[in-house]
């Protein structure tokens, strides 16, 4: 695991701003100092455009990525909120946006829908390939926004609950409640039949899917593993050893013209970004009400100073 020193040692030295003060550990090696002057020779002095879907979670690790090559001496330009994936891939594509945080599985069934990969280091190796040319897949994070087998914890005490596989031995029915697309995915009710020998109900509850958990009106709820109530409710994923559900992990996709440039610091940020920060960042966000700027500066402050 990536250390926090390791991490301040990867953003100054990725473009070799005051290196042997960096290398020190003194003061002024922190990387969230403005930067006394322009890139040095290991960076571009070309300005790098950070994209951002118009989704408050995707903008948040983007405005991290932005203030991380600020603070290694790069000249950052924001787009953010360009819309869904339709609108903003294009402009990944043409080179107009150089880095955009994506999602592992999501891109993968949208640049190849017969992919059938599903674990985290599958995904991403079929993702690389999958990839146009001209863009580069740099290190995948834990932190992830993808769907899980979710119970309140109570439920999940109750029965000796930890993995999807555990559900079978309820002898009651348990109702699993999610979008209605979700009962013919395959890690749908069929997709837990066949991986784990599970006999499931469903109830498309849509956008109420949480309130229906903590009703108690349906047992397993799919809920997205960045959702904020993983830390706001009394609730817990079931972990999926069977890698029945597609792994969706943050992963920064980098123009390949520039990707060599900006990969030991964005990676560096990648190694330190776990699934817990990812829902403590959406917390701030949507309890809190913090911006962006603000919720990145105390991430790396957080986790980049000693």
């Amino acid at each position: 695991m990536i250390t926090a020193r390791k991490l301040r040692i990867a953003l100054t030295a990725g473009v070799a701003l005051a290196t042997a003060v960096a290398l020190a550990g003194c003061g002024s090696s922190n990387p969230l100092d403005e930067p006394t002057g322009s890139a040095g020779d290991g960076a571009s002095t070309d300005t790098i455009v950070v994209g951002s879907q118009a989704y408050y979670s995707n903008e948040i690790i983007a405005e991290i990525y932005a203030q991380a090559l600020e603070n290694a001496g790069f000249t950052v330009e924001r787009k953010f909120n360009v819309g869904q994936r339709d609108a903003y891939m294009p402009e990944v594509e043409s080179g107009a946006i150089d880095l955009f945080p994506e999602y592992t599985g999501n891109l993968l069934e949208y640049l190849d829908a017969d992919a059938t990969a599903t674990s985290p280091d599958d995904v991403y190796a079929a993702l690389k390939d999958a990839l146009p040319d001209g863009l580069t897949a740099l290190d995948y994070a834990q932190a992830s926004d993808q769907d899980t087998y979710t119970v309140t914890k109570q439920f999940a005490a109750d029965n000796g609950l930890t993995s999807i596989g555990d559900l079978a031995k309820l002898t009651a029915k348990p109702v699993l409640g999610g979008a209605p697309e979700l009962e013919q995915r395959p890690y749908g009710p069929t997709g837990a039949k066949e991986v784990y020998g599970i006999d499931l109900g469903f109830s498309a509850t849509g956008e109420s899917t949480l309130e229906s958990l903590l009703a108690g009106q349906v047992q397993v709820a799919d809920i997205y593993t960045a959702a904020p109530a993983f830390q706001t409710e009394d609730i817990v994923a079931l972990t999926d050893p069977e890698n029945m559900i597609l792994a969706s992990n943050v992963v920064p996709i980098a123009s390949s013209d520039v990707a060599s440039e900006i990969a030991d610091v964005i990676n560096a940020v990648s190694g330190m970004l776990s699934a817990e920060d990812l829902v403590a960042l959406n917390v701030r966000s949507t309890v809190d009400q913090a911006s962006a700027g603000d919720i990145a500066a105390q991430w790396l402050k957080d986790n980049v100073v000693d």
